[in-house]
């Protein structure tokens, strides 16, 4: 009972700091918000949360990496694609071994091994945390691709190189060969499994639903059960567990052009998909603020480790840390972008890259839900039952770089961002129009052909002819307004018709709401007229 109590309170606590960040009279991003509420949660109840390493990183981080494979623009990830590859892999690789032996220096109380472990949880950003920083000042879109690419990518890599340097600690040894081999078993045999599995159960799905139909509840209960099997699976054949996960929301964006699910089955998937996403990152910042007293109360034990007696040192080792950080991205990023985006895109344009561009980048490497889930999964003790060394020095330590990269973030994003564009992007509104005037033409060929067929078989073709021209109106409609010279004229038309139509949905809502008040219309006659009028409001605010 008490484990359903502490759920529902951090539920509770994530609907209220999102509430508390709407509400507050300057930007603060709601991560921020979640850590302060999860402290003061920390400090004003008797409620503790004992974390089991294993379960948190079984609950929280499948369905979070494969929600972010599953909904990550392809096109525009391969777009940018070495940039990406070398943002989540190369800098990756860097920050481990770069970080890994710096924080060993700093620290020479922590292990080497340990110190590569911390390394890798502190690589991985998080563009959810970027997004609420820049809620106000918006990123520019190329910019936010690269950065989910990056995140993506970057979660599996640094997870994995947690993995391997977890074990080094526990063995105690070491080696290189072994790793590299072991890392291709584990990546590839992972990736392998999302895809086969994604693959096998959506075409079993696709199966069921052209032979006895589709039900909504199912369809998505299929999907959220996808990157927990694909994890368990991979996990049994001793691969990775998160790269599946991400194979999986992959393959699933693919699987499901070919496999269409019914309208109301995704837009019910769609909001499942995004409560879950919220409730999940929300939880975790939450309890992060939940554990920091806990942690801080040990801060003068913890700092003990370091050869230090006050616990100042300790925030001064978290600047260290971010420092650090920011100085590798900086010249990571700096190379980066001179190499591929900027030479790829602008051809004869300057070599180096704006430095504003850059140092964007940079800050915009937040570190958030995964680095938390990721260090809490350092286990507690050694093979021989001895505690595992420094794991409170290093859970404090990333719990701090989360805590100053948020609000430098917060600070510095904001101010860099403030005019700032990327090397513009090829357009694709002529793309766009080509794509619907070919729908359109499709669509009038079929409205033809069932127009015929229902007059051949009735006594009254005038009918039929009359409503399929209504129709074919609307397509004609479109296709005029997108092949021809009017085609802004017709956007504009279409911009105007959406605002026109939003206000005559708010008078509908008005006065069905004072219909219900009088007892004139019924309940279950508003419930329908509701979701047609959510369906009218939702496709003229896209």
């Amino acid at each position: 009972m008490e484990v359903v109590s502490i759920s529902l309170f951090l539920l509770l606590a994530v609907v209220v700091s999102g509430a508390i960040a709407r509400m507050l009279p300057v930007s603060v991003p709601t991560p921020l918000v979640q850590i302060l509420l999860g402290g003061l949660i920390g400090l004003s109840t008797s409620y503790r949360v004992e974390l089991d390493p294993e379960l948190f990183l079984f609950l929280f981080l499948p369905p979070l990496l494969f929600l972010d494979g599953w909904r990550i623009p392809k096109d525009e990830l391969f777009m940018d694609l070495p940039t990406v590859v070398e943002l989540a892999l190369g800098l990756v690789l860097l920050t481990v071994i770069g970080m890994g032996l710096f924080i060993h220096w700093l620290l020479p109380a922590m292990p080497l091994a340990v110190a590569f472990a911390l390394a890798a949880v502190v690589s991985p950003t998080d563009p959810i945390a970027v997004s609420a920083i820049a809620a106000r000042v918006p990123i520019p879109r190329r910019m936010m691709h690269i950065l989910e690419g990056e995140s993506l990518l970057n979660d599996a890599s640094g997870l994995v190189c947690l993995r391997f340097a977890i074990a080094a600690a526990l063995t105690g040894s070491f080696s290189a060969g072994n790793a590299a081999l072991n890392f291709l078993w584990v990546a590839g045999a992972g990736l392998a499994v999302g895809v086969l599995f994604t693959l096998a159960v959506t075409r079993a799905k696709a199966w069921v639903t052209r032979g006895w139909g589709e039900d909504s509840g199912s369809q998505v209960l299929v999907s959220l059960l996808i990157p927990f099997g694909s994890y368990l699976l991979a996990e049994h054949l001793h691969a990775s567990g998160i790269l599946a996960a991400v194979g999986a929301g992959v393959t699933m964006s693919f699987a499901e052009i070919s496999r269409q699910a019914l309208a109301a089955t995704r837009m019910r998937r769609n909001s499942v998909w995004d409560t879950i996403q919220f409730a999940l990152n929300g939880i975790i910042f939450v309890l992060l603020g939940e554990q920091l007293p806990a942690i801080l109360a040990c801060a003068r034990q913890t700092v003990a480790v370091t050869g230090h007696a006050s616990p100042l040192w300790l925030g001064l080792y978290v600047l260290a840390l971010v420092s650090g950080l920011l100085a590798l991205r900086f010249a990571w990023v700096w190379v980066s972008l001179r190499l591929t985006i900027l030479r790829k895109r602008l051809p004869g344009a300057a070599g180096s890259p704006d430095w504003r561009l850059v140092a964007a980048t940079s800050f915009a490497g937040v570190r958030g839900a995964i680095t938390l889930a990721g260090v809490l999964t350092l286990p507690l003790a050694m093979k021989d039952g001895s505690p595992f060394p420094a794991r409170d020095l290093a859970i404090f330590l990333a719990a701090g770089v989360i805590i100053v990269s948020l609000i430098l973030a917060t600070v510095a994003l904001p101010i860099l961002l403030k005019g700032l564009t990327l090397p513009a992007e090829p357009s694709r509104q002529a793309e766009e129009d080509a794509v619907r005037i070919a729908t359109a033409k499709a669509a009038m060929r079929a409205i033809e052909r069932h127009q015929h067929a229902l007059a051949e078989q009735h006594d009254d073709p005038d009918l039929y002819a009359a409503a399929g021209a209504r129709v074919m109106d609307f397509y004609r409609e479109r296709i005029d307004g997108l092949s021809g010279e009017g085609s802004d004229m017709m956007r504009a038309q279409d911009r105007l018709v959406s605002e026109f139509r939003l206000v005559g949905v708010k008078a509908e809502r008005e006065r069905l709401r004072a219909l219900l008040r009088e007892r004139a219309a019924g309940s279950e006659t508003a419930r329908k007229l509701t979701r047609e009028l959510d369906l009218a409001e939702t496709r003229h605010r896209a």
